[in-house]
């Protein structure tokens, strides 16, 4: 299974490459993470509301062309589902399962587009506290390798 974080926004600092891919690269082979940035779109210097809702359609737009046809979609959104790490290792069971590759959407400094969260199948909150998008990567790299060792067994969840 590959899971697949569409994330909006690009350059991150080099820590954030660092720990994302310190867990990406944990997870065994059946379970790929693979990280892929939608450009940020023009806000405009004053963040005017048509500018900015205009930013987010268009990565919107360009996060649902990236998806495959067959996806599990998870929009991260801070109104979704707040899973427990048992319960994310559960989620995680399921889309093995489910045998479809799964996509897990960030959205950008406004959130997701309406379109995005409209194709999800589940929404999921990381936490009700508001993260920085950078820290948002290395957490769900963590989280996603965390689930998978509990469900192998392994001493690293204790």
């Amino acid at each position: 299974m590959k899971i697949r974080i569409l994330a909006a926004g690009g350059k991150m600092p080099r820590w954030v490459q660092d720990g994302y891919g310190e867990y990406a690269k944990r997870l065994p082979r059946e379970i790929s993470l693979e990280m892929v940035e939608i450009p940020l779109g023009n806000r405009g210097q004053k963040n005017a509301p048509a500018l900015v809702e205009k930013a987010r359609q268009k990565e919107g737009e360009a996060m649902l062309a990236a998806l495959g046809q067959r996806d599990h979609i998870v929009a991260l959104d801070v109104q979704g589902n707040a899973w427990s790490t048992e319960q994310l290792s559960t989620e995680l069971r399921d889309w093995q399962l489910q045998g479809d590759n799964v996509s897990l959407l960030i959205g950008g400094p406004d959130g997701l587009a309406p379109d995005c969260l409209a194709r999800a199948r589940q929404r999921w909150s990381l936490s009700p506290l508001t993260l920085p998008h950078p820290l948002v990567r290395v957490v769900l790299a963590e989280q996603l390798y965390r689930a998978w060792t509990l469900l192998a067994g392994h001493p690293y969840h204790k």
